[in-house]
């Protein structure tokens, strides 16, 4: 599961953090805690306006050099998720959260603090409980749909995020090695979730579906609704289509172009989770196309398959669009298992996601459809540097002006093709393969990616890092090498 990205330390302090322990990692060098216990709760409440409660309890431990007064945490925001009803208890005794202000905030802008109402003092055990509700988000789509026929929510920012204290040295606290979740709705849902089933039970009118979590599987996602299973092959290995009524197209060619996406992915970048067998293509009606939330065709990841709305259906499910948005979404499923640093949420969150869309149409089409996807990138990066000035790679952030986004988002992925030009295609795939089995989970940076990727292509990157992220504008070889070859073509 995601604990908060990006606690890390300069390296200098880490270098003395290292030596320090060397000499005795025994003792506690700074404030901290850690989690023994985790459990998850989500219950859907159906009616005209319905409901998902969440409930999380934890069980843990101060192993610091010090007490603490309070500890923070992230919660899911009331834009995105609809959040109402928060209550916490802290050993049974309920607390009132206080939202920190704007400049204490860090990565998140949802920080509260929890204060006790007695210190927490060292090797001391508490209980935490936090307790809310989703309504009515305002921005359903990718993060959470909520229906009275179905609902998601994504693999992150559902759930609390417990922080580490405030001091450099003190680490985010581990998670156990056993996270228990339920799921409760109506009989008539079908569940679909992360981690290892641990079966069901009937609990009054409803059902409880039962998982663990263990370390290294992707945080939970849940997706459950009134579905049927309109697949057209339901042996093992098959893509899985879960609709609210039976398709009336036939599944085959869609299944069938989609497993072998799936098949890629897994090959060239390592397994997804063991517990992933298939990946499922589930309706989901209150997705919405990003960024303006408009109505149209809309797709999303999650790390079991893509989520689609009615209208990506109505493209029809064999066609090259539907199948191109699907494809698209199940590699960005297969990135976002680490979580990129805020300055590469384009060169990286959303770069390895669409190079790695090349990596499937080279696999079924050869040659020449990679090159022509290359050329599609740089046909877009000069369209997009008409309506604005580029920034660097390495400088752009989710927050830059859209037009700055798509300059961004065109030439991020040529970077990866550079580098398998330079550096081939094996020894490139093999060192992303190694970040993600590497840092699943947890935070990666540009830094992390080149380390990766030094390992197994035994060269030094630093110029081909410097010449791609830190500076604007495509390499003139990089260019003519592609340009030329569109150009004998025809």
């Amino acid at each position: 599961m995601k604990r908060s990205a990006f606690h890390q330390l300069p390296g200098a302090v880490f270098a003395i953090f290292l030596a320090l322990c060397a000499a005795s990692c025994s003792t506690p060098l700074a404030p901290g805690y850690q989690i023994l216990k985790e459990s998850h709760a989500v219950q859907y409440v159906g009616g005209q306006a319905p409901q998902l409660r969440v409930n999380s309890n934890y069980t843990l431990q101060n192993y610091g050099n010090g007490d603490l007064a309070f500890i923070d945490v992230i919660l899911p925001d009331n834009k995105s998720y609809g959040t109402k009803n928060l209550h916490v208890e802290v050993d049974g005794r309920e607390e009132k959260p206080e939202k920190l202000p704007a400049e204490n905030q860090g990565d998140s802008s949802n920080t509260f603090r929890i204060p006790f109402d007695s210190r927490w003092t060292q090797r001391q055990k508490r209980s935490l409980a936090v307790e809310y509700t989703f309504s009515s988000p305002e921005d359903s789509g990718a993060l959470i749909t909520l229906g009275a026929e179905s609902f998601h929510l994504a693999s992150h920012g559902w759930f609390p995020v417990l922080q580490p204290p405030k001091h450099v040295l003190s680490p985010y606290p581990d998670p156990p090695a056993r996270t228990i979740y339920s799921v409760c709705v109506p009989p008539s849902f079908l569940v679909l979730a992360g981690g290892i089933s641990r079966g069901r039970k009937k609990i009054g009118r409803e059902v409880e579906h039962g998982f663990e979590l263990r370390n290294g599987n992707p945080a939970p996602y849940i997706v459950a609704g009134r579905y049927v299973d309109s697949s057209a092959n339901r042996k093992s290995g098959s893509v899985v289509f879960w609709t609210l009524e039976q398709l009336k197209d036939d599944p085959t060619s869609a299944e069938q172009r989609i497993a072998a996406a799936w098949e890629t992915l897994q090959h060239d970048f390592g397994p997804l989770d063991r517990n992933i067998r298939v990946p499922h293509i589930v309706e989901s009606p209150g997705l919405r196309a990003n960024p303006a939330r408009e109505e149209g065709p809309a797709v999303a990841s999650f790390p079991g398959g893509a989520l689609v709305n009615p209208q990506a259906l109505a493209l029809g499910i064999s066609g090259e669009e539907f199948i191109e948005k699907v494809t698209r979404a199940l590699a960005q499923g297969w990135f976002n298992q680490i979580y990129v640093s805020p300055n590469a949420a384009i060169g990286m969150g959303e770069g390895l996601p669409e190079y790695a869309t090349i990596v499937i149409d080279e696999s079924r089409n050869g040659e020449a459809a990679r090159r022509e996807r290359v050329r599609q990138f740089l046909r877009d990066y000069d369209g997009a540097c008409q309506q604005a000035v580029e920034k660097p790679l390495v400088a752009l952030t989710m927050q830059d002006a859209v037009e700055q986004r798509r300059i961004g988002l065109a030439k991020a992925p040529l970077f990866f093709i550079a580098l398998e030009d330079a550096y081939g295609e094996q020894p490139v795939r093999r060192g992303l393969a190694q970040l993600l089995a590497l840092l699943r989970g947890q935070g990666a940076r540009y830094d992390d990616l080149r380390s990766a990727l030094e390992q197994t292509t035994e060269k030094n990157l630093a110029s081909i890092f410097r010449i791609w992220l830190f500076q604007k504008g495509i390499p003139a070889e990089f260019r003519e090498r592609y340009e030329a070859a569109g150009t004998e073509k025809k």
